[in-house]
């Protein structure tokens, strides 16, 4: 029993001092500020993006009112970026945005924010809260900054956003028209041409519209939306697929009122 509980003593003191050895290893000891920017530097060109991200963090935590801290933030965001760790990144980047409003890298700041949501955007099929908000930073930064270097390639990021939000809807009142659910499906549908107008959804959602106001009667409503697709898509698949359900419910209604 003794050698069993002195076994017992023996093995929870090496657990302890292995666990204090692996925590000394991983403290990065007070070194100068530029030595352990170089460290972080060098890191991250080895695409060591963890191991950079945490001496580039040292910095702002060894010297938080240094010149060097809110370079070293900004480093640490986009190594946490390079690595996938967007939430760390974005952490990071909030960060740096409270505290440094003024800095000549706000503007990075932001844009490098954005990209962390771009990047998490999911299929059509899944929730959309990170192109949602991606679409809310990216527009933030046309707001604020309309002539910086990143505004070409926002909108092009935006457009694509746009058409996923748009595909978004699509795929949602695509499965409520197939039940039959008109009024929820018609809200989808209107969200595209509301919200998303410039994407290539909105031609279908058009025509999905207006087989929704035929399924509900309202065949002005419907003919209306037809005139529209013929005007603004006439070369569109679904102009011709919305014109010819429109004259069929044309000539079913004049077949009807002959027979009375």
């Amino acid at each position: 029993m003794k050698i069993k509980i002195k076994k017992f003593f023996v093995l929870s003191f090496l657990t302890v001092l292995l666990s204090a050895c692996a925590a000394s290893e991983d403290t990065i000891s007070e070194q100068p500020v530029e030595e352990l920017y170089m460290q972080g530097y060098n890191y991250f060109k080895e695409k060591e993006y963890e191991q950079s991200a945490r001496y580039f963090d040292e910095i702002d935590r060894q010297y938080p009112y240094s010149i060097w801290a809110p370079r070293a933030q900004i480093m640490a965001a986009y190594a946490y970026y390079s690595a996938n760790q967007y939430d760390d990144a974005i952490l990071t980047l909030d960060r740096f945005i409270q505290l440094h409003p003024g800095n000549r890298n706000i503007v990075y700041a932001y844009y490098l924010k954005g990209l962390c949501y771009y990047e998490q955007m999911s299929d059509v099929s899944r929730e959309q809260k990170m192109t949602e908000n991606a679409l809310t930073t990216f527009q933030e930064i046309l707001s604020r900054y309309p002539n910086s270097i990143y505004t070409a390639d926002i909108n092009i990021k935006l457009q694509e956003i746009e058409a996923h939000l748009a595909g978004k809807e699509m795929t949602v009142g695509r499965y409520y028209l197939k039940r039959h659910e008109y009024i929820p499906a018609m809200n989808r549908f209107q969200n595209v041409l509301m919200e998303h107008p410039r994407t290539n959804q909105t031609p279908e959602a058009l025509y999905r519209l207006i087989v929704c106001y035929q399924s509900l009667g309202m065949k002005h409503q419907a003919e209306q939306l037809g005139l529209v697709l013929k005007q603004y898509y006439a070369d569109e698949s679904w102009t011709q697929k919305a014109l010819k359900l429109i004259k069929k419910q044309q000539e079913k209604t004049l077949k009807e009122e002959k027979g009375k």
